[in-house]
C-alpha cells in the first residue's frame, strides 16, 4: 500500500454529514459543455483525456496503475469538466490535456470521490478548500485501495462510505483482519463482500460490537448455508449484495439479530421471488398500519404467501372489505354511521390509512397474524357494490375541467388518508386549496404535532380549510395549543376551526388571557375553546367586562399590546 501521512486532514465525519445532507438534493450544478470541440471529435477527445488522466495519476502522482485506471474510467463528469477547460487542438488533443495538467493542478479528491460512485452533485461541498492532492490526506484513499484489493468493486465503495464512514478511517491491516474474520464463518470472499456492502457497519464497528456482528453472521450462516439459499445466488458480488439487501430490510424493521435465521431460511422464497423494490413496497403497505415494525417483519417472514396479494391496484368497498374480514354486524353499522367519509370505494393501497382513520388498524393486523392473512388475497368486490353515482358525476366534471390533473391529485390525497368515493369527499375536496403533495405535508405536520390520525380525518370533514395554510404555521399553532396551553385532542376536535384563526392576533393573546383570568380567580368557570377564540371582539370585551371591571384594562395593557409587538 502507498506510504502516506498517518494523520488525516479531512474530517471524515464532516464529509459524511455533508454527504447525507446533499443526498436528496435536487439542485444540480451546471453540466460541463464541450461546445468548443466539434461534435465529430468529442468522443475521441474524451477518450484521449481519459488516457491522459490515468497516466497523470499513475506516472505523475505515483498511484498503482490499477487504481489510476479506476479513477480515470469512473469520473466522467469531473473529466468532462477538465476537457471543457482545455483548448481544442485537433487530433493532438492529448498533448493539450497534458500541458494543461502541467500548469493547472486539479482537485484529485473530486475525481476520486466520483470514481467510487458518489454522485457528482454531492461532491463539491465535500472538498477541502486547501487540500487538492490525495497524498495530503491519504487515509480515505488507502482504505479504498485496501477494499479494492479484497475484491470490492471500486465504483461501489460509495455504498460503504454512505453506510459507515468510519471504515475509511481504518488502517488497511485492520480492515484485512476484520475481512478475514468474516470468512471464518464459511463464506467465500465474494459472499463476504456482498454481505459487507449490505451491512456496512460490520466493517466499521469497534471490536466491542463483535457480539452483535456474530449474531448477524449466525443468521446469515443459517439461511445461506444450512437452508442453502446460497444455491439461489449467482456467483457474483451484485447478486450477493441484492439478496443481502433484502435480508437487511427485516433488521431495519427491528427484527432481532440471531433470532430470525431459521425463519428466513424456511421461507427463503421471499428473497428469491421478489426484488428489493417490490419487497420494500409490500412491507411498506403493512407498516402504514402504524403497528410495531418488528411485528410487520415477523408477519411477512412467517406468512410469506401474504406478499402474493395485489396490494396496489385492486378496488375495494370499505364496508364490504371490513365485513369480509369479520367485523361484527353491529360494529360495522356503527362504523358506517360514525365515519361516513370512508363510505364507498377505494383502492386497496389506501386500506392501511382507511383502517387508521377508523381506529381499526390493530384489529386488522391481529386478524392477519391469527390466520386471516388469506382473506387479503381472496377479497373480490361486486361489479356494482358501493358505486356512488354522485361521486361519479363529480369526477366526470373534474376530468372535463381546465385543471383536471391538479384537482385529481388533491382527490388522491383524500383517498390516500382514508376518504372513500362518496359525496362528502367531494364536498371536502371543494374547500381544499393547494397541491396534493403540500396538502399531504400539512396533514403530516399535524400528525407529528400530536393529532390522532382518525381525529384529524374527522376534523377535516367538519373544517377542511384547516389544511389551507402552510405547514410551518400549523406547526406553530399546534405547538402552542398542545404544549403551551395543554389543550386536549378532544377540545381541539370539538372546535377544529380554531386552527384557521391567526395565532399572534387571536389564538395566543385570548388563550393566554383566559388562563391568566383563571389563575387570578377572576373567572369562575372554564370557557370552551370556541368561546375564547371565535367570539367577536365586541362580545369578547363585553364578556371580560362582566367577569371583572379591571379585566379590559389588563387585556389592552398587557396581553393585546404584548402580542401585537411580538407579531410586528
Amino acid at each position: 500500500m502507498l506510504s502516506r501521512s498517518k494523520t488525516p486532514t479531512l474530517s471524515l465525519q464532516s464529509l459524511y454529514v455533508t454527504l447525507k445532507h446533499n443526498f436528496f438534493s435536487t439542485k444540480l450544478p451546471n453540466l460541463p459543455t464541450l461546445s468548443k470541440i466539434p461534435a465529430k471529435y468529442r468522443h475521441q477527445a474524451i477518450r484521449q483525456a481519459q488516457e491522459v488522466l490515468t497516466d497523470y495519476f499513475h506516472n505523475t502522482r505515483s498511484l498503482p496503475f490499477i487504481f489510476a485506471e479506476y479513477i480515470g474510467k469512473n469520473s466522467r463528469f469531473s473529466l468532462l469538466g477538465l476537457v471543457s477547460k482545455v483548448p481544442f487542438s485537433g487530433t493532438r488533443f492529448s498533448n493539450s490535456v497534458q500541458r494543461f495538467l502541467r500548469y493547472h493542478p486539479i482537485n484529485e479528491f473530486e475525481f476520486f470521490f466520483e470514481s467510487i460512485g458518489i454522485n457528482h452533485v454531492e461532491i463539491s461541498p465535500m472538498l477541502h478548500m486547501n487540500k487538492c492532492f490525495l497524498y495530503e490526506d491519504s487515509k480515505v484513499f488507502d482504505a479504498a485501495c485496501a477494499l479494492a484489493c479484497f475484491g470490492f468493486p471500486w465504483n461501489k465503495l460509495c455504498v460503504l462510505f454512505k453506510g459507515e464512514v468510519s471504515i475509511f478511517s481504518k488502517e488497511p491491516c485492520e480492515l484485512n483482519k476484520r475481512f478475514s474474520h468474516f470468512e471464518r464463518y464459511g463464506f467465500g470472499s465474494i459472499a463476504v463482500i456482498g454481505i459487507c456492502l449490505a451491512f456496512p457497519h460490520v466493517l466499521g464497528e469497534r471490536s466491542d460490537f463483535l457480539g452483535d456482528i456474530d449474531l448477524l453472521f449466525d443468521d446469515l450462516k443459517r439461511v445461506f448455508l444450512d437452508f442453502d439459499l446460497a444455491s439461489c445466488v449467482d456467483g457474483n458480488v451484485d447478486s450477493w449484495f441484492e439478496i443481502c439487501r433484502k435480508i437487511a430490510i427485516f433488521y431495519e424493521l427491528g427484527c432481532e439479530k440471531g433470532k430470525i435465521g431459521e425463519l428466513m431460511g424456511r421461507n427463503k422464497s421471499i428473497f428469491v421471488d421478489y426484488s428489493e423494490e417490490v419487497l420494500a413496497q409490500k412491507i411498506g403497505f403493512f407498516c402504514k398500519l402504524d403497528v410495531r415494525k418488528e411485528e410487520v417483519g415477523l408477519l411477512v417472514l412467517s406468512k410469506p404467501e401474504i406478499l402474493s396479494s395485489d396490494l396496489e391496484v385492486r378496488v375495494i368497498s370499505t364496508v364490504g372489505f371490513l365485513k369480509h374480514f369479520g367485523l361484527g354486524v353491529n360494529k360495522l353499522k356503527l362504523t358506517a354511521q360514525t365515519y361516513q367519509y370512508i363510505m364507498g370505494r377505494n383502492r386497496i393501497a389506501n386500506v392501511p390509512h382507511v383502517l387508521r382513520s377508523l381506529d381499526l388498524s390493530e384489529w386488522f393486523f391481529d386478524r392477519l397474524k391469527n390466520g386471516g392473512h388469506g382473506l387479503l388475497g381472496s377479497y373480490v368486490i361486486g361489479s356494482v357494490e358501493d358505486f356512488d353515482e354522485d361521486y361519479a358525476e363529480h369526477l366526470q366534471t373534474i376530468q372535463t375541467s381546465r385543471t383536471p390533473v391538479y384537482t385529481l391529485r388533491k382527490l388522491n390525497f383524500l383517498h390516500g388518508i382514508g376518504f372513500g368515493e362518496n359525496k362528502l369527499t367531494m364536498k371536502v375536496l371543494s374547500q381544499l386549496h393547494g397541491p396534493g403533495d403540500e396538502l399531504q405535508e400539512r396533514f403530516d405536520c399535524l400528525l407529528r404535532g400530536g393529532v390522532n390520525f382518525s381525529t384529524l380525518c374527522k376534523m377535516l370533514t367538519v373544517s377542511p380549510k384547516i389544511l389551507n395554510q402552510k405547514a410551518e404555521i400549523l406547526e406553530q399553532k399546534i405547538k402552542f395549543l398542545f404544549l403551551d396551553m395543554a389543550l386536549s385532542q378532544e377540545e381541539l376536535y370539538a372546535f377544529p376551526a380554531c386552527l384557521c384563526y391567526d395565532l399572534e392576533k387571536r389564538i395566543m393573546p385570548r388563550c393566554q388571557f383566559h388562563r391568566w383570568l383563571r389563575e387570578q380567580d377572576w373567572c369562575p368557570f372554564e370557557y370552551s375553546l370556541a368561546s375564547i377564540v371565535a367570539t367577536s371582539d365586541k362580545m369578547f370585551m363585553a364578556r371580560i367586562s362582566d367577569i371583572h371591571p379591571d379585566a379590559p384594562k389588563k387585556w389592552f395593557n398587557s396581553f393585546l399590546k404584548e402580542n401585537h409587538s411580538t407579531s410586528c
